[in-house]
């Protein structure tokens, strides 16, 4: 086992030698990507020289064009998708993972309205033919966010959840993954997205959990200490 800390990392885009030197650096024992990732490759090639560390979810970005969503949904990179699960790392931490964002058009938490759709089942079986991808959603919609995703990982109990939207504490994040984080018993919640690392410590006692965002092309180490 790598005696390093964990590595978080923030949206990508397509870079990825930093991941890697970082990765070998600090001999980081896991190394968690928190989606918009767009690999010109698929994933396991792009990280060859850690991938047997690496663990990941999908962003928004990743569904923006047909061969990055290729690259992300490949066969030999499916095992390490974080997204809708929990997976316990050989150091003994339980790490869940709830990619892509939430949209208007299948669920907003923010609008107080009830979900358009509950899955995304329910959602390709109104999705014209001519705009459906891999025979379901539109491309675009692969990276949305649908309340049975939610409620399937709300019944499971984990350390870590790593999220590409970011939770209540930030202006542009949403108080239904402090719910999650909180009915999951989580200690910490992870996200990128907001291409920022707000300090939001004030908020850690009221939240119940402790929240980080990390930045842009960004990675943070935990323990901090590791």
């Amino acid at each position: 086992m790598h005696p390093g800390p964990l590595l978080f990392c923030g949206d990508p885009h397509g870079q990825w030698q930093h991941i890697i030197d970082a990765a070998l650096q600090t001999r980081a024992r896991a190394v968690i990507l928190l989606g918009d990732l767009e690999p010109a490759r698929p994933l396991h090639l792009e990280l060859q020289a850690i991938w047997e560390r690496v663990w990941f979810i999908h962003g928004n970005h990743d569904t923006d064009h047909a061969d990055h969503f290729a690259n992300v949904w490949h066969s030999e990179v499916s095992e390490r998708q974080l997204h809708g699960r929990v997976v316990t790392l050989p150091c003994g931490t339980r790490i869940a993972g709830l990619g892509g964002v939430f949209r208007g058009a299948v669920w907003y938490p923010k609008d107080q309205q009830a979900p358009k759709f509950r899955n995304r089942e329910d959602h390709a079986r109104v999705t014209p033919r001519q705009d459906r991808w891999q025979g379901s959603v539109h491309l675009k919609h692969w990276s949305s966010i649908y309340p049975d995703e939610v409620e399937q990982l709300a019944a499971q109990q984990a350390d870590v959840l790593i999220t590409h939207e970011a939770p209540g504490y930030h202006e542009h994040g949403f108080k239904a993954l402090d719910d999650l984080a909180r009915r999951m018993g989580v200690r910490m919640t992870v996200h990128g997205h907001q291409h920022d690392c707000l300090d939001s410590s004030a908020r850690w006692a009221a939240q119940g959990f402790q929240s980080f965002g990390v930045g842009l092309r960004e990675v943070m180490a935990w323990p901090s200490g590791g």
